[in-house]
């Protein structure tokens, strides 16, 4: 009998055991299945999203404002952080004007000004191709003829070799890294309505030129940009736009000559982002020095910059015609965002902008032109990141000539 119950107490631990290991197995097997299924869930949401890509064409890719590779825009930027290899983005602008002269002929303008694509496509993670087509002042006419000042135009079109974060290849017809608002364009980076003078006219802004280039970090913080490009076209003779007649872009250029570009920036300090670039080729070099502070709702940017052309006596048909061969400029914008004072997630800067520009400042007779100076009042309110309503008064004086500029936009980028 002893023997008997000896035995069935062996037999129920042996059970009890046995029921133990079971429900420990079991208790894993459902940790484990359950794990398997979130892992099936989550593959299963991926393949959804990709195959829905596929099938309407719809990159989901969204706009982060935050993000900018080598000094790009949000939008331009995009291609970058895409999750499928195509990227679809853009940005666009329309205004009204209304010039009040002191001579009393006052004009009124509505301008469909720029609707800009961006088409990027990854062919590996390391080889981007990136691409801004430009639709200006609504494009060609339909009659057959050109619309006032319109065009349609390759803005970029470059292949990025990424290769590490210090040594990056770029290839193709690229912008200029110079000054703050070349590369950074879109209308949601800057808060007046038309671009500054100083951008238009030292730095011809939108330049483009083709060539190669080799960009990254020195250090963290401290980025670097360098470039073998085509240059500008020396023979252009005008007080006032001289230089910014003299881009090459995307079009045919026959018989280029090489010029080089660099730049260093410095992002080592929370909120402040400082630096200077230069151009030099045969005849023609340029220079500038910019910066653009951020504190909580308080913002300052702004571009100093110089250009020298050396061949200016050589264009010059006669001794009476003096070519200008010196020009300057600059700007400062101070502005403060209202509605950082409160719980609103919306934006609502209010700015002024000081500025003087002279596209001759010195000719080879020792003469120049008067410079334009103007102080431009204004406020921008985005109901949304990527949506911008500008307001802006400027008042602008050339010598004698006085004129004041009341503008109206909007723009958006995507």
């Amino acid at each position: 009998m002893k023997f008997f119950n000896n035995n069935l107490g062996l037999s129920m631990a042996a059970a009890v055991m046995l029921s133990t290991t079971l429900q420990a197995d079991t208790a894993s097997d459902i940790a484990e299945l359950k794990n398997e299924i979130a892992q099936l869930k989550e593959q299963t949401k991926i393949l959804t999203d990709e195959t829905s890509n596929l099938q309407t064409g719809f990159n989901y890719t969204t706009v982060d404002n935050k993000a900018s590779h080598s000094g790009l825009g949000a939008a331009a930027s995009k291609v970058y952080y895409s999750k499928s290899p195509l990227s679809i983005g853009g940005y666009g602008e329309m205004y009204y004007s209304h010039t009040n002269k002191e001579s009393g002929s006052n004009t009124s303008k509505v301008d469909v000004y720029r609707f800009v694509p961006y088409i990027g496509y990854k062919f590996t993670d390391n080889i981007i191709l990136n691409t801004e087509l430009e639709f200006e002042h609504g494009g060609v006419a339909n009659d057959g003829g050109d619309a006032e000042g319109g065009e349609v135009i390759v803005e970029f079109i470059y292949l990025d070799f990424l290769i590490n974060e210090n040594a990056n290849i770029r290839v193709g017809n690229m912008l200029m890294p110079m000054g703050l608002i070349n590369e950074r364009h879109e209308p949601t980076l800057f808060t007046t309505v038309q671009r500054p003078n100083t951008a238009k006219q030292i730095i011809p802004t939108t330049w483009h030129e083709s060539g190669v280039m080799v960009y990254g970090d020195i250090f963290e913080g401290l980025e670097y940009k360098v470039a073998g490009v085509t240059a500008l076209n020396p023979t252009i003779d005008s007080d006032t736009s001289w230089l910014r007649n003299a881009r090459g872009g995307s079009f045919t250029n026959n018989d280029p000559k090489l010029a080089v570009v660099g730049r260093v920036d410095y992002r080592g300090i929370n909120g402040l982002f400082v630096g200077a670039s230069a151009y030099m080729d045969s005849n023609i070099d340029i220079w500038d020095a910019h910066i653009d502070y951020k504190f909580r709702g308080f913002r300052a940017y702004g571009t100093y910059a110089e250009a020298h052309r050396s061949n200016a006596q050589e264009l010059t048909p006669s001794p009476t015609l003096p070519s200008q061969i010196d020009a300057k400029g600059g700007y400062i914008n101070l502005g403060y965002d209202l509605l950082s004072l409160t719980s609103s997630s919306k934006k609502m800067p209010v700015f002024v902008q000081f500025e003087s520009v002279n596209t001759a400042d010195k000719k080879t007779d020792g003469t120049s032109i008067d410079s334009i100076d103007t102080t431009t009042v204004g406020v921008n309110y985005f109901p949304h990141e990527q949506v911008v309503l500008k307001a802006d008064y400027a008042m602008q004086s050339q010598g004698a000539i006085d004129q004041d500029i009341f503008s109206l936009s909007v723009g958006f980028i995507f």
